[in-house]
């Protein structure tokens, strides 16, 4: 059981507390549903219960808070890693080893587990996550979203009582992050399991919350049923979003709920104005690409990220790329920007105003950006300044840009960043932003983005898929590799889908998303067989009930 009594937390210099008089009860073997908006203090409110906070993020805890009796101002963190397992945001900051088999044994090796019962455990857990395949692999050579499923598995063998993810599903393709779910429900319910979980795609673990935490923002909590707290919250998932778009007082958990309800309540929705029949984005344009790739191969020693793959990319379009973990889109992404690895296969970009085609990887560091832009999955990657004024500043000069540029690319995105601010102080979502303003200053052809929908809250990803349409509008080509189905829907005309390196389909989204069960979005999967995908459309085509 986990107690918070009068819990407050105060960073110095802070204007306010980013927690205050916290009073909260997670019972033994709870799935436990953390939201709340970028930056709200969900990160904090976990950090209370590992002892993270204050042992390792300094600031003023008061109240107590008491994890299987144990009081985590008392206890430092590493002496509750026998009762609370943890996993963070990065994963690949929180690996000790070398090797996947050597990581998920490193934590049991600390406790003093006999090498019997360590063995056993490194095999259940293989088998739990799905990952035996990746036993002998380097953690650096895996995909984002195997590192993930490597750091869930490397705590989850130590057998904790508690276990405290942070973002845990955020860079795992829609079926892996069903497996990982399912795995730790099936735990929750047979082993008693104490699962806090924070997580901005609540789409993907709302059905199988027992309570829901809402972290207000102002310091506050609300905690209770999650249809009724999700009702009341700022967050809006798509069936929330949905049920607001209808007129639901309580929000429906699981696709399963609303798609009764609906039929219940006889709810007509007509279809999108030409869904039917939405053009191919891929075929019929007569404008030449302004991105060209030709047989593209990436090996990276015996492993083929790229196989043979084909794709053009045209200005004032916005293209999703999804697939499942490691099926190649990074590579293909750094391969078209020109620092990536090819192993065979062009590449060509035709600048805006150029009749002569060319190759980003022949270009200077400085004329490449100004073709193409890539926001990698790590931002944080890009910023090495101390404030974020310096790294504005910088762009500025990198790019020959006016002073100030930078910094109006950035509010223009509808953040606001305190300029004297380290980078690494940033939540996700404004590190993201700074590296977009960082990146977009130097007004490029080409902008790729690489899982950029990590740490964001659904305003947030609002913002972001109108900084994607507003740079299409203006004629760039804008590719986005996402396992974010319900952004993937918003944001794109046309998705491509790779698999084991090759492209398996390439259409209109409205297409390829409801084709699918694994890509389809909460709504479409609700009022199947009408092809809309948001609850936008939903309110646009709804009819009165019959």
């Amino acid at each position: 059981m986990i107690v918070l009594e009068g819990v407050g937390v105060h960073h110095e210099g802070a204007d306010r507390p980013v927690l205050r008089d916290v009073d909260l009860t997670i019972p033994e073997g709870d799935l436990c549903l953390v939201v709340g908006r970028t930056g709200s203090g969900k990160s904090t409110l976990l950090g209370t219960v590992t002892g993270l906070v204050p042992h390792f993020t300094g600031g003023t805890l008061t109240g107590r808070v008491l994890v299987q009796g144990r009081d985590t101002r008392t206890t430092r963190p590493r002496e509750l890693a026998d009762v609370v397992g943890y996993v963070g945001q990065d994963p690949l900051a929180g690996f000790v080893t070398d090797t996947v088999e050597e990581e998920l044994a490193y934590g049991m090796e600390q406790l003093g587990l006999a090498p019997a019962t360590m063995r056993k455990r490194v095999e259940e857990t293989l088998d739990l996550l799905g990952i035996a395949g990746l036993r002998r692999r380097s953690l650096t050579s895996l995909s984002g979203g195997q590192q993930q499923r490597v750091a869930i598995a490397s705590v989850m063998a130590a057998h904790p009582q508690v276990l405290v993810l942070d973002e845990p599903t955020s860079a795992l393709d829609p079926t892996a992050a069903q497996d990982v779910l399912s795995a730790l429900t099936s735990l929750v319910h047979d082993t008693g399991l104490t699962v806090v979980l924070a997580e901005h795609r609540l789409e993907r673990v709302m059905h199988a919350a027992d309570t829901l935490v809402w972290v207000c923002g102002d310091g506050g909590v609300e905690a209770g049923d999650p249809a009724r707290v999700l009702a009341r919250s700022d967050v809006t998932p798509p069936l929330a979003a949905l049920a607001r778009a209808v007129g639901w007082e309580e929000v429906p958990l699981s696709v399963r709920e609303a798609r009764r309800r609906a039929r219940r309540e006889h709810l007509v929705v007509h279809a999108p104005p030409g869904s039917a029949h939405d053009p191919d984005p891929a075929a019929g344009d007569a404008r030449p690409p302004v991105v060209s790739a030709r047989g593209l191969v990436v090996r990276h020693g015996a492993v083929s990220a790229l196989d043979g793959v084909d794709l053009d990319l045209r200005a004032g379009t916005v293209t999703a790329l999804m697939g499942r973990n490691g099926a190649g889109k990074s590579s293909l992404l750094w391969a078209l920007q020109g620092s990536g690895r090819r192993s065979a296969g062009s590449v060509t970009v035709r600048a805006a105003g150029s009749q002569a085609p060319v190759d980003p990887a022949r270009l200077s560091p400085t004329a490449a950006r100004r073709l193409v832009s890539l926001v990698p999955q790590s931002a944080a990657d890009l910023l090495y300044r101390d404030t974020v004024a310096d790294e504005l500043a910088q762009a500025d000069r990198e790019t020959g840009s006016p002073p100030g540029s930078a910094a109006a690319v950035l509010a223009g995105l509808g953040v606001a960043i305190d300029p004297g601010v380290h980078p690494r102080d940033l939540s996700e979502g404004q590190r993201l932003s700074l590296v977009l303003a960082v990146q977009l200053v130097a007004a490029p052809d080409v902008v790729l983005l690489d899982e950029p929908t990590r740490g964001l809250d659904y305003a947030a990803k609002d913002r972001l898929a109108a900084a994607c349409r507003q740079l299409a509008a203006r004629g760039a080509a804008v590719l986005v590799s996402t396992h974010d189905v319900e952004f993937a829907v918003q944001v794109s005309s046309r998705t491509v889908v790779l698999a084991e390196g090759e492209v398996v389909a390439d259409g209109p989204t409205r297409t390829v998303c409801t084709a699918s069960p694994a890509y389809a979005p909460q709504v479409a999967k609700v009022l199947s067989p009408v092809p809309v995908l948001t609850a936008g459309e939903v309110a646009a085509g709804l009819q009165e009930r019959v």
